[in-house]
């Protein structure tokens, strides 16, 4: 009795005050080209890796593997790319913690998380909305420039296609 007396004092939502939960997420088109664009950035290096994309909850979304990638590496570009989802921090960064600070040497523990290089959270206005992880092109550190220079490369191309770029003036 008491709980129908709560659900009957509470006033009903209406369309003006229900709140309103807007999250973005990563879309299958834009993590393919993001995935696409890291492959490149890789053979640019002359190496091949293999990259996975996963959306804000961090479900697989893009998965491309270059030629001639152990498979273990597939395995590794989806752990750094939840691990950089989860904790919203890069998986370099992370992995540089749990070396030199002892409160954060836990990390290693937990099997989910992978702590190397080359797993970035993809953050919009300050929304996390997915992640990359890179694996398999010859170190942490090749796989962290990869998509680095990946999202780096997107990010211009889409500054530059912007209108308000399109109509500056470059003077």
């Amino acid at each position: 009795m008491l709980s129908i007396a709560i659900l009957l004092s509470v006033s009903p939502l209406t369309p003006d005050t229900a709140p309103r939960i807007e999250r973005g997420t990563i879309s299958l088109t834009a993590a393919n080209t993001l995935a696409t664009a890291v492959i490149a950035s890789c053979r640019s290096i002359g190496r091949e890796a293999v990259v996975a994309v996963v959306d804000r909850g961090g479900n697989l979304i893009a998965l491309q593997r270059g030629d001639d990638v152990g498979p273990h590496n597939t395995l590794a570009a989806q752990r750094k790319a939840f691990t950089a989802l989860s904790t919203k921090t890069g998986t370099t960064v992370l992995a540089e913690r749990a070396a030199s600070d002892p409160t954060s040497q836990n990390l290693v523990s937990i099997p989910e998380l992978l702590l190397l290089g080359g797993g970035l959270p993809l953050n919009i206005d300050g929304e996390t909305i997915g992640a990359v992880g890179v694996a398999g092109a010859g170190g942490a550190a090749n796989d962290d420039h990869c998509a680095r220079a990946a999202i780096e490369h997107l990010v211009h191309e889409q500054d530059s296609a912007s209108p308000a770029a399109e109509n500056s003036d470059p003077r």
